[in-house]
């Protein structure tokens, strides 16, 4: 809406004052003063506050001079204009169209009746992508770009990409002829894709190499010669942008020259880019267009979008939401309720509430299942210009959006800006299912930004469908099983059936019904090691949460013994039967993933052997259980007598678990029933030497305390930083020992001493950097160590660990100690790069322990030890190392572009998509980033509820337990030591290695490096 007004008055200034600013310039009062002053106008009376509300924030204000054309008659309709003071002219032609409409537009218009439309506003959204990108009207040009204007690093490696194509196979670029008809100096897409697979390593398939052309497709870069959009591995022709002048000139030498020094960067850039342009490519095709294998694609790109990773809380959210609508409208039909009593309905989620919704309505539904629905209706919008409106607060919802690249601003009217949504956010979803307005309007914050659309059709589609596929178990009118009807087998298997066969899996339920379900749908044909026994997986690994071995093994052992209460005694017996050998089944699953474990559980050691005793007995007299038998009993004998054994019982770890006493002996891992030697501090520094299990709470801790000072009375225990942070520690906190920080130390005190509690001298680390003994390590070496030790480490660390650290160990009363020390080790790495340079006070030597580090960095990488290389790529952005710029100019370009390329394998958008498409090439056996690992888990533990009206989330069960296997995944195969390097005896590099003394105090470090290289003026 453009407001046009002819002179001021000293009346309307204030209000003309706060029109005249940009529309998101205007504060809330602004917005006020105009809303007061444009209800006295006669032509707003009838509007909706809404929609005034809406006018007030987006018109702008327009002051013409006598004479002025607004628009003419014929042309496409931009604006809506209000004329606030004046008079105008509206002249129609005499055509025989506009004659019935003379006598309502022909004359004189004047306030307050001035409102005329001439059309819809098309600059709210001017830059849609789902619109079709070459308008009838609009004639082709040579290079029709999907971006307007190619960036100058795009630019630059397409000029580099052409000139090596000209010198290194210059057939490629070439006259071609097809139907008749000649294209100049074009490319075959084949052709393009074949040459950079072979130019480079970083490039390992063809639909990556794909991605990689269409970066300069989508700048006009490169162009297909009748302007398709999609770069495709076909016989299809494309020319470079440099190509489309006549007599396009040859690169000279200096451009070869150039061009052979470039290109590896290039690749490299291209490699970084390619899969966000993949992605968009096949977004943009209409989804009745693409392929199976596109599917599978955006696929996986949504398992790893925060916004989807909440859909079990959402949808069952969003359902709720519709079923009300449904009932309410029922309601009122039934009471014959006029539709105005429903006016003071509002939309069960508070307009200040955009972040912070949770629902506990219905057990969730199948997010996954879900993702692969939006994956086929998903559709690419961008926007090129910041202060876009996508939509506006009062408007019909018709799409639900999630943000790709960018941020919006979320505007509410009377309010201003109320929060600010980022990458992976969404927004849109309450209006759709609601069919209510908009509650808030959309302002794009940047430029260029990407979101993902799903329109408000495919959106109820999928909601009906899952809701249509999920079959809920009730007793005494309460749910107990929700399961989800999925189709079974591969499409093989179906192929010729016209009705494919279909199995169901659990979202939710009471446990004892999950335990149930499970148990009877165990395929007893099946070995134990086939796939077909990992749906019970997801159970056997979880149970822990939500059913502990105190419920789960008294329930098994109703089940064992369970008999029919119907049927022929010939019915009965099989079903006793079957029934006794899927407990049996259950049980050998679960006692090999607990393994070890089951040792500290006395419930369940009684249990194993109770349950081994009942089947040898009834395996005298049914035997069919008698194939069963051996592998139980191998089983239980192993785990009972590993418990027994007298080195297992009393196995002793020193003070903070140095490993600089072994020597070539593998490392085992520590359990619970373990006990440590540790120092326990007082205020003034004394200590006491304690020794308590591994899995001690704080308040065994105190006692043991106690029992050394003689009087324990008010004791509290603090955990003390090198930096002198102090945290009072839970009685019920267990496994405190392995948590505390690298240098971090233990203390105990009456609680009024707390404030006087000072950090020991050796906690701040080293005063000298070994640089002079490990310099003179090969670094090759150095790498090949550190990863025997991380795998030994890695390799101790049970599943369940990753379990209890996600839910917290203290529900468990069960150690993480083993998990706790593989992360600890990466702080380690990390904190070991920067104390070495800091420590190192010639600049040379800095110089050269850069080019160490990146060396090292390189060879744990090859090895597959990717936390290791995170740690010291972290160690040198640690910013007490980055800025040391006189360090970083004397490094070779060589190793800052290894550099480079490590920094962008670091690189946290679209949820570390570099990472994960770079581990997902890899095979086993690898060590992966190991934080990262947990933040997914927590991501997922924390937004989604464990129990939901008294059920529990299976689903959420189910995805953490997914994430939890890629460790059994990675150590699928044993790690190979390197022939070369498992021949040398290289003793002082292992024992350099595992005895690692740092400073692990941040603000230390800083004044270090600022001492090394002060702040510049």
């Amino acid at each position: 809406m453009v407001a046009a007004h002819a002179a001021h008055s000293s009346s309307s200034a204030e209000w003309i004052a706060c029109l005249d600013k940009r529309p998101l310039e205007r504060s809330s009062e602004d917005v006020d003063i105009i809303f007061t002053r444009l209800k006295e106008v006669k032509a707003f009376e009838k509007f909706h506050p809404n929609l005034l509300h809406q006018i007030c924030l987006c018109g702008y204000y327009e002051n013409l001079e006598k004479g002025i054309t607004l628009f003419r008659q014929g042309d496409i309709g931009t604006n809506w204009y209000a004329v606030l003071a004046g008079s105008l002219d509206v002249k129609v032609s005499e055509t025989s169209s506009h004659q019935k409409y003379r006598q309502y537009m022909a004359g004189l218009l004047a306030p307050p009746y001035g409102v005329m439309e001439t059309g819809s506003n098309n600059d709210r959204i001017p830059d849609k992508e789902n619109t079709p990108l070459i308008e009838p009207h609009v004639p082709l040009r040579p290079a029709n770009t999907i971006t307007k204007v190619p960036s100058e690093k795009i630019l630059k490696a397409g000029k580099i990409l052409r000139n090596a194509i000209l010198s290194r196979a210059p057939h490629m670029i070439r006259d071609r002829k097809y139907h008749l008809k000649t294209y100049r100096q074009c490319c075959v897409g084949t052709e393009l894709v074949d040459w950079m697979m072979q130019q480079t390593p970083c490039v390992h398939s063809r639909t990556q190499a794909v991605g990689m052309w269409q970066v300069l497709l989508e700048d006009g870069v490169l162009n297909h010669v009748d302007q398709e959009h999609h770069f495709q591995d076909k016989y299809l022709f494309y020319r470079f942008l440099d190509d489309e002048h006549e007599d396009a000139p040859l690169p000279t030498e200096e451009e070869k020259k150039e061009c052979d020094e470039e290109l590896q960067d290039t690749m490299l850039l291209l490699s970084q880019m390619g899969p966000d342009a993949h992605m968009r490519m096949i977004l943009r095709k209409p989804p009745g267009q693409r392929t199976v294998d596109d599917l599978e694609i955006i696929y996986e790109e949504l398992l790893h979008i925060k916004a989807l990773s909440h859909l079990s809380t959402t949808y069952q959210y969003l359902l709720v939401s519709a079923v009300g609508d449904k009932l309410r409208s029922l309601l009122r039909a039934a009471r014959h309720l006029p539709s105005s009593t429903q006016e003071g309905f509002k939309s069960p989620l508070p307009y200040n509430n955009w972040r912070q919704a949770s629902f506990t309505c219905l057990p969730p539904l199948a997010p996954l299942r879900v993702k692969r629905e939006l994956a086929g209706v998903l559709i690419f919008e961008s926007h090129a210009k910041g202060g876009t409106v996508l939509f506006n607060q009062g408007e019909e919802g018709t799409s639900w959006y999630i943000i790709l690249k960018g941020s919006v601003n979320v505007v509410i009217y009377g309010k201003g800006v109320v929060c600010t949504l980022h990458e992976g956010d969404d927004f849109g979803k309450l209006a759709l299912v609601n069919d209510a307005p908009r509650a808030a309007s959309i302002v794009l914050r940047e430029d260029n930004c990407h979101f993902l659309r799903v329109d408000k059709e495919d959106f109820n589609r999928i909601l009906r469908d899952v809701e249509a596929n999920t079959v809920r178990l009730k007793e005494h009118d309460q749910d107990v099983l929700v399961l989800e009807k999925v189709p079974a087998g591969n499409r093989a298997s179906n192929q010729g059936n016209s009705q494919p066969q279909q199995k169901y899996t659990v979202m939710s339920g009471t446990p004892e019904k999950i335990l149930e379900h499970f148990l009877e749908t165990i395929r007893l044909e099946a070995s134990l090691n086939e796939a077909t026994d990992s749906v019970l997986n997801d159970f056997i690994m979880m149970h822990c949460v939500f059913m502990p071995n105190t419920q789960l093994c008294p329930a098994l052992v109703a089940h064992y013994h369970a008999q029919a209460s119907q049927g022929t005694e010939q019915e009965k017996m099989d079903y006793a039967l079957n029934n006794k050998r899927r407990v049996i089944r259950l049980v050998l699953q679960w006692a090999a993933m607990y393994g070890d474990l089951l040792q500290e559980d006395d419930v369940s050691m009684a249990f194993l052997e109770e349950f081994y005793v009942s089947v040898s007995d009834d395996a005298r007299m049914i035997a069919a259980l008698k194939e069963q038998l051996p592998e139980l009993e191998k089983i239980v004998k192993q785990i009972s007598e590993d418990a027994k054994a007298p080195q297992k019982k009393h196995k002793v770890l020193l003070q903070q678990f140095n490993t600089g006493d072994e020597r070539a002996q593998k490392r085992q891992p520590i359990r619970g029933s373990d006990e440590v030697l540790f120092k326990v501090y007082c205020m003034d520094h004394t200590y006491t030497t304690i020794r308590v299990p591994v899995a001690a709470s704080v308040k065994e801790v105190i006692s043991a305390v106690a029992d050394k000072l003689g009087s324990g009375e008010g004791l509290i225990i603090v955990k003390m930083s090198s930096g002198g942070e102090k945290v009072v520690l839970k009685p019920n906190d267990v496994s405190v020992f392995t948590t505390l920080t690298i240098n971090g130390r233990l203390f105990a005190c009456p609680r009024e001493q707390f404030d006087s509690l000072t950090p020991l001298p050796e906690q701040e680390g080293p005063t000298v950097g070994t640089v002079g003994t490990f310099e003179l390590m090969s670094s090759k070496d150095l790498a090949y160590q550190m990863t025997i030790y991380d795998w030994e480490l890695f390799n101790c660390v049970h599943e369940l660990e990753l379990i209890y650290h996600t839910f917290g160990r203290h529900n468990f009363k069960k150690t993480t100690a083993n998990l706790d020390l593989f992360l600890r080790r990466f702080n380690e790495i990390q904190f070991w790069v920067v104390t070495e340079i800091c420590l190192c006070s010639q600049l040379s030597k800095r110089v050269q322990l850069l080019k160490k580090f990146i060396k090292i960095a390189a060879h744990c990488k090859e090895y597959k030890n990717l936390n290791s290389f995170f740690a010291i790529v972290m160690g040198l952005s640690n910013v007490a190392v980055s800025r040391l710029a006189l360090t970083w100019e004397k490094l070779p370009s060589k190793f800052k572009k290894f550099y480079a390329e490590f920094e962008s394998l670091m690189d946290p958008s679209r949820n570390h998509r570099a990472y994960r498409l770079t581990i997902a090439k890899l095979e086993p056996p690898l060590i992966p980033f190991m934080p990262l690992l947990i933040k997914d888990m927590t991501f997922t533990h924390e937004g989604n509820k464990t129990f939901i009206d008294n059920l529990v989330n299976f689903e959420k069960m189910r995805m953490i337990a997914n994430t939890a296997r890629t460790v059994r995944y990675y150590r699928s195969q044993p790690f190979n030591p390197d022939a070369a390097q498992a021949n040398k005896n290289h003793q002082d590099v292992r024992s350099y290695v595992r005895q690692l003394n740092v400073i692990d105090n941040q603000r230390t470090l800083s004044q270090m490096s600022h001492r090394l290289e002060p702040r510049r003026p």
